[in-house]
């Protein structure tokens, strides 16, 4: 199967349509899918892609996000206040990065990845 081109402001969306927003990759783009195993991501179990800080761009919606922080409070999930999707959230193992859930990304169907990477987020190094 062949995956679509992400593009740099790609349209991505929640599943309500409440928040329609844009999103520019990282330069790896699809190659950094990655799922993770902490307490939280294992029950959401969405598959997340690498952007920079300033990747998401909100175009509607923005009032219909709400925030989840939990542990540390390092990392900031958003997720529509509406549907209860996950959008995206400022990382844990990098807060200078932020991971995209690829199921918004217009076009894309997240099973097309094949098999993801697991994060070991259970034994996360800010735990030590």
């Amino acid at each position: 199967m062949t995956l679509p081109q992400i593009h740099p402001d790609h349209p991505a969306s929640c599943h309500c349509g409440a928040v329609q927003f844009t999103v520019t990759l990282a330069p790896e783009g699809l190659a950094t899918a990655r799922r993770c195993d902490c307490s939280f991501c294992r029950r959401r179990g969405a598959i997340a892609v690498t952007a920079p800080l300033d990747g998401v761009k909100i175009l509607t919606g923005l009032d219909k996000l709400t925030l989840y922080q939990f542990g540390t409070n390092t990392a900031q999930h958003h997720f529509c206040a509406v549907c209860g999707i996950y959008i995206y959230h400022r990382r844990r193992s990098n807060p200078n990065e932020l991971g995209v859930n690829v199921a918004c990304l217009e076009g894309l169907n997240p099973r097309d990845l094949g098999d993801v990477e697991w994060n070991d987020g259970v034994n996360h190094p800010s735990d030590a």
